[in-house]
């Protein structure tokens, strides 16, 4: 009993026993079908390049794998409870390692005629720039053209964004390669698109890459681009808001040289399928068998954009129920899409547990599916089969092989990939194939079960080699992925009959030759060949162990030396995030009083000038509670506060141990040498701490005769709440022997700040501070705006867009106010920097020796002053902000 096609395509493959569209049969598939299975020669693997500008940055963020709450709780002192408080501010985990590894980095584009072809992929410090290079064959070898200076060829064009897709596109017919345009190239990172034209620059025959053109989306970042194949200079843009945008570039192709800010043509598309997927995400878009017509595909369905007429018409072709019961359709989601195929009208779909393959003029009813049992794939690629069997010494399964065709999916980031092999139906009785052209075959079966293809040649698929990597697997510390410490495949190209590529006497069935880019900046070549059966010999040239590779660092490939970590001590921070620091520095100070000192080495001069930069400062020492605002010269945070307060309580010899000069420091032991420390000089401008703006010390790794020791003070070399409880600790203070938590203490230190803001400043109607400890001003602000208080010279601020992110220590702010008596007392003929004070309710002190301003500048200032005046009146949250905080600009 025979059944329709529709009704064959509901049983996937690797599903059911027997699926009706499996042409597994072992007689017949040897006679008809030829060898499906690719192995690697691991004779033919070949090192063509190592360079450092092939060594793409890391991609992947210094995340764990475990949970931000499981992390912290297994390698800190942070108890579970609050290891999930931190977990809830920063929301939910981006963990996906896999979506850094969701594009192939490299792009092959041919030069006809030439037998040679341009590799491109992105590099740079930031990959923020197209590298290339020319691959062609002498002697039986591949060769590398490089410049050269021994480096890639580079574009000239930098986009100071990492590049997430490069795309090319062969012009048909182009005549000769040396003389004329080769294709055309776009490189989109998360918010641009880039568009090139790919010449071979003459007689010099090193491709040249034409700048023509780039768009910026500030709104929304960028899904996919493609071209398309009919029209060499049209190509698409989808958004991840779901728009799509039209470019044609046949227009500004007489303006090469150029930069054009193109804007194209943004279609009309109204998306009206819903379904039951929870915030669908857009995967890809591709063109159909006509140029005016898309194939975009989302997580929950594929659709069919037909923008012929000027109302684009929209149609759903495939959706994520359409896999029936052999899928869950509630969790399941498309992950992968693909054009199938040169015809256009057919596409491939691959969810979390299904590969599919589609017909358009088919809706909703699958060609083909199968089971590939992959982990989240996001990779796939469709070729022809002749293609993969290429180079063939016999031409027995010459017909299948320019019938059928290849579907490659899997992971570069879980290293697992599958090849499925399908076409059309076996041979009639008489033994010959069916034409496409004829119309006889409408359907597509499946050449034999899915079969395992190594992209890296380094797998060995013997039983003692997984077992041996499996528990090298598991070795790793839990929060340390496998994966980052293992050489992975960042991009590979296959080249077939268009570029005669070595092959070897035992190719009896044909094969291919991949182009892979390595983790650790190298580009190989290896030979595939076709065979009946999958190689399962242990290749002990093989190594199994799982080192750092170039994503976790980048050597270079003549270091031979082991890798050392260095750590370091931090016993002091440990103690004090679990509030015993006191008790800490108590049993040191003990341990150390028996033990002999050494010569010391302060500086008389260095004393006296920390005690001038600290008298001009300001500084009252040993008496913290005479602090007050009227040091406050710019927006200051609580936290700034809480440090000034400190400082001002230390007596001179501990504020000794926090600013020095470099002649004082003893160098310190490193590996049996000494090594000289570092910090931060002290600014010259009078300021106290912490000093916002400085400048870094002038000096090198060692200290020699061209650079020599500085003079000027630098610090603090040991932090402000080390030396305030060094020196409760010494004066065997109380508070030292409370044993507070870091975090109790600095409450209570807000709240002591707090109470005298609420005195000294006016405060806006901002958000409440949510803090157990925290001293709340509801109370008085009935009492703040009441019209019969004298003005206040300070304002309070709370930042709202640094919560829950940061403590209320940095996110609430004191300023000072501008007298708006002194302003409207001072005539209109202020020249100096006072002239700043009535352009803005916050005061502003500059550090600068300008006294007057000449005509010229008062005239620009002038006009400058009145279009930022304009600006506050039309800017409304400027506006609420004064009026909620009773401010006059």
């Amino acid at each position: 009993m025979d059944f329709n096609q529709g009704w064959k395509s509901k049983f996937p493959i690797n599903t059911v026993f027997k699926p009706p569209l499996l042409a597994s049969d072992p007689s017949s598939s040897k006679s008809q079908l030829g060898p499906l299975i690719f192995n690697a020669k691991p004779d033919s693997q070949t090192e063509l390049l190592s360079s450092p500008s092939l060594v793409s940055p890391p991609v992947l963020p210094p995340l764990p794998q475990l949970s931000l709450s499981r992390f912290l709780s297994t390698s800190s002192p942070v108890t579970p409870s609050a290891s999930y408080k931190i977990e809830a501010l920063f929301g939910p985990e981006q963990t996906d390692a896999a979506s850094g590894f969701a594009h192939n980095r490299l792009q092959f584009l041919c030069c006809p005629d030439t037998g040679k072809v341009i590799v491109f992929f992105p590099t740079g410090a930031n990959s923020d720039q197209i590298g290339f290079l020319i691959l062609s064959v002498g002697d039986g070898m591949f060769n590398v053209k490089i410049g050269e200076d021994g480096d890639v060829f580079r574009s000239k064009k930098r986009f100071y964004q990492p590049i997430v897709r490069i795309v090319v596109n062969s012009i048909p017919d182009s005549g000769n390669c040396m003389s004329s345009s080769v294709g055309y190239l776009l490189a989109y990172t998360m918010y641009s698109v880039h568009w090139f034209v790919v010449r071979s620059g003459g007689n010099s025959g090193i491709p040249v890459l034409v700048f023509l053109g780039s768009k910026v989306f500030k709104t929304c970042s960028i899904v996919h681009a493609c071209w398309c194949p009919e029209l060499p200079e049209l190509s698409v843009v989808l958004l991840e808001s779901g728009n799509i945008f039209l470019f044609d570039l046949e227009g500004i192709l007489h303006e090469v040289g150029l930069e054009h800010n193109l804007k194209g043509t943004r279609l009309r598309v109204l998306w009206n399928y819903t379904s039951g997927s929870k915030s669908p995400k857009w995967l890809g878009c591709e063109f159909s068998w006509h140029p005016k017509m898309l194939i975009v595909a989302r997580s929950d369905a594929v659709f069919l954009v037909d923008f012929r007429s000027e109302q684009c018409i929209v149609s759903c072709i495939a959706n994520i129920e359409m896999s029936g019961s052999y899928s869950s359709t509630e969790k399941d989601r498309f992950v992968a899409f693909s054009r199938a195929g040169s015809d256009g009208f057919h596409f491939a779909l691959a969810s979390n547990k299904l590969l599919l393959l589609c017909d358009m003029r088919k809706p909703l009813n699958p060609v083909l599916q199968w089971s590939h049992g992959l982990h989240r794939p996001c990779c796939i690629n469709v070729f022809e089969l002749s293609k993969l069997r290429s180079n063939s010494k016999q031409d027995t399964y010459e017909h299948a092989s320019k019938l059928g065709f290849c579907i490659l999916l899997g992971s570069l980031w879980n290293c697992e990939w599958s090849l499925f092999c399908y076409g059309p139906p076996l041979p009639d009785a008489r033994g010959s194939f069916p034409s496409k052209a004829s119309g006889i075959c409408d359907s597509f079966y499946a050449w034999g079960l899915p079969s395992e293809l190594s992209l890296s040649g380094h797998e060995c698929g013997s039983g003692s080699c997984l077992f041996k990597e499996e528990c090298l697997k598991k070795s790793s510390p839990q929060w340390v992925d496998w994966r980052r410490k293992r050489e992975l495949v960042l991009g590979f190209g296959i080249l077939g009959s268009d570029l005669s590529s070595p092959a070897s006497d035992d190719d009896e069935y044909g094969g291919f030759t991949l182009i892979r880019l390595m983790s650790s900046g190298k580009l190989e070549y290896q030979r595939y060949s076709a065979s009946w059966d999958v190689t399962r010999s242990c290749q002990k040239d093989v190594g199994l162990s799982l080192v750092d590779n170039g994503l976790c660092s980048v050597v270079e490939d003549d270091y031979k030396f082991p890798k050392r970590f260095k750590y370091l001590k931090l016993d002091n921070l440990y103690s004090f995030l679990n509030g015993n620091l006191a008790s800490a520095l108590e049993a040191k100070i003990k341990k150390t009083s028996s033990c002999p000192k050494e010569k010391e080495s302060f500086d008389p001069t260095c004393h006296v000038a920390l005690c001038k930069m600290l008298k001009a400062s300001g500084f009252q020492l040993g008496s913290p509670s005479t602090l007050a605002f009227d040091d406050i010269h710019s927006p200051t945070t609580i936290g700034e506060i809480i440090l000034r307060k400190k400082c001002a309580g230390l007596p001179m010899e501990l504020l000794l141990l926090a600013f020095s000069s470099y002649s004082e420091f003893l160098e310190v032991l490193l590996d049996q040498k000494k090594v000289p420390l570092e910090f931060l000089v002290v600014p010259e401008t009078v300021q106290l701490q912490p000093f916002v703006l400085r400048e870094s010390s002038l000096r090198s790794n060692k200290w020699s005769n061209k650079v020599h020791r500085s003079d000027a003070l630098v610090g603090p070399v040991l932090p402000v709440p080390f030396l305030s409880t060094l020196h409760q600790v010494r004066d065997g203070s109380s508070e030292a022997s409370v044993g507070l938590s870091s975090e109790a203490e600095l409450s209570l230190q807000f709240g002591e700040v707090m109470q005298v803001a609420t005195k000294m400043a006016m405060s806006d109607s901002g958000p409440e501070v949510h803090d157990e400890h925290a001293i709340s001003l509801a109370d008085d602000r009935e009492e703040t705006w009441t019209a019969s208080q004298p003005e206040k010279p300070f304002f309070l601020n709370h930042i709202g867009s640094f919560k829950p992110y940061a403590h209320p220590v940095c996110s609430h702010m004191v300023s000072k106010v501008v007298d708006s008596k002194a302003i409207s007392s001072k005539n209109n003929d202020a020249t100096g920097l006072e002239i700043f004070n009535n352009i803005c309710p916050i005061r502003m002190t500059f550090h600068s020796s300008q006294q007057d301003f000449g005509s010229k500048e008062l005239a620009i200032y002038n006009i400058l002053k009145g279009q930022y005046l304009k600006r506050q009146e039309s800017f409304d949250p400027y506006q609420d902000f004064l009026s909620r905080c009773k401010l006059q600009n």
